[in-house]
């Protein structure tokens, strides 16, 4: 067990550095819901998302407060023995009913203490960088006793209110600036220590952190040369169909249960996300081929194996992100003709969205017939097309097709 003065030190000087902290721009979250309701709140992301720096934006709400992160060498063997002491340390500095708890799912066991504190009357943030650990651990214990946000990195409302860009402003002048900022947050994204760095070492730094922390150490891969090597394949080819079974054999895994396996530990460190394609059966949907969409797309071109300027796959990511970023339940629609996406709200398709740099005399046929198909076969009549810079209205086959500039649809409020 961890002594007291130990803690009373950790404490201490870790309150002085997050108190230090710079609170950053604001993210578009609603504080005024998560301030004032009594369940938990969990803040769960990539590493480097900004969600440390989210739980500094909450604690400005509340006075006095107790923090710790548990992302500190000194604490690597903090166990669950540790949180009465640790309280104990607390106590003994303020008296306080608002808890910050920084990367807790490296404690084994915290759940049950976090039940507890919560059952006191604590108001208690915590966040995480495992979407399974968390999940798991929240569905067992912490059932109906929290709320929780899913950071990203920033998004292009969030990367233009850093650059001092007023939405509020129509001038040409100002659309100009919009227009380049897209530019590069298509290319470099949205994490947010790159855009106020511009370092790109920074982004392969956080890269190599999930992937040896977060993963090949906690999850004790063997063949990590071979997860590396599937790891950069799978960000190359962002928006492509793949298989468990292609993978295998395209880098020489031994098993599909392994491919499976490795796919899902991406996923559950926020490095990727797998998109299935929709259909009335879930046996179908689980079964067929995914799409894959990485976190960001800075961090896609820093770590893809080869990066040719495919804007096209690029701004595919950017709106999936965006769609995830929003709440949305996403799926790819493939039949005759293929969408990129289908948004599911409520038990039925909401709309279907089509993705594309812009809309030629060669590809509008193939890219409106895949939107028409999805659309009439989802019951629904009206639809999207995002591309860079168009923008008009047409209808087909009775269906309102709305073409938007992605910059436009991004810094929208609404879907």
């Amino acid at each position: 067990m961890l002594e007291l003065n130990l803690l009373e030190q950790i404490i201490a000087d870790q309150r002085q550095n997050f108190e230090a902290k710079d609170p950053g721009i604001e993210r578009e979250i609603d504080f005024l819901k998560y301030q004032k309701t009594p369940q938990i709140t969990v803040i769960s992301g990539i590493r480097r998302s900004g969600k440390s720096t989210l739980l500094k934006q909450f604690s400005g709400r509340f006075s006095p407060y107790y923090y710790l992160t548990f992302d500190d060498e000194r604490l690597i063997n903090f166990s669950v023995e540790d949180f009465a002491t640790l309280m104990l340390a607390f106590s003994k500095v303020a008296s306080a009913k608002a808890i910050f708890l920084d990367e807790i799912q490296n404690v084994s066991g915290w759940e049950r203490f976090v039940r507890r504190l919560h059952e006191e009357g604590y108001k208690i943030f915590i966040t995480g960088s495992n979407a399974k650990l968390l999940s798991s651990e929240l569905a067992t214990h912490l059932t109906g006793r929290y709320f929780k946000i899913d950071l990203f990195p920033f998004s292009f409302r969030e990367f233009l209110r850093f650059n001092a860009v007023n939405l509020g402003d129509k001038t040409t002048k100002t659309q100009a600036l919009i227009l380049k900022h897209f530019d590069d947050y298509l290319t470099h994204g949205g994490f947010p220590e790159y855009v106020k760095y511009k370092d790109k070492e920074f982004i392969t730094r956080a890269y190599e952190d999930v992937i040896f922390k977060d993963i090949i150490t906690r999850f004790k891969i063997r063949a990590s040369t071979s997860f590396q090597q599937m790891a950069s394949y799978l960000f190359t080819n962002i928006g492509k169909e793949i298989s468990y079974n292609s993978l295998k054999n395209i880098l020489d895994y031994k098993s599909v249960i392994s491919v499976k396996k490795h796919v899902g530990y991406l996923a559950e460190a926020f490095l990727l996300f797998e998109l299935y394609k929709y259909d009335y059966s879930l046996k179908k949907q689980f079964r067929s081929n995914k799409k894959i969409y990485a976190i960001d797309t800075g961090m896609r071109n820093e770590i893809a194996f080869s990066f040719s300027k495919d804007s096209g796959r690029l701004l595919e990511n950017v709106i999936y992100i965006e769609l995830k970023r929003r709440g949305q339940e996403v799926f790819y629609f493939k039949g005759k003709q293929e969408c990129d996406f289908l948004v599911k709200e409520k038990n039925k398709i909401r709309f279907a969205l089509q993705v594309t740099t812009v809309l030629t005399e060669d590809n509008t046929e193939r890219e409106l017939n895949g939107l028409v198909e999805a659309t009439l076969s989802s019951g629904i009549n009206s639809a999207l097309v995002i591309t860079l810079n168009q923008e008009k209205k047409i209808k087909r086959q009775g269906i309102h097709i709305t073409i938007i500039p992605a910059w436009k649809w991004l810094t929208s409020s609404t879907v």
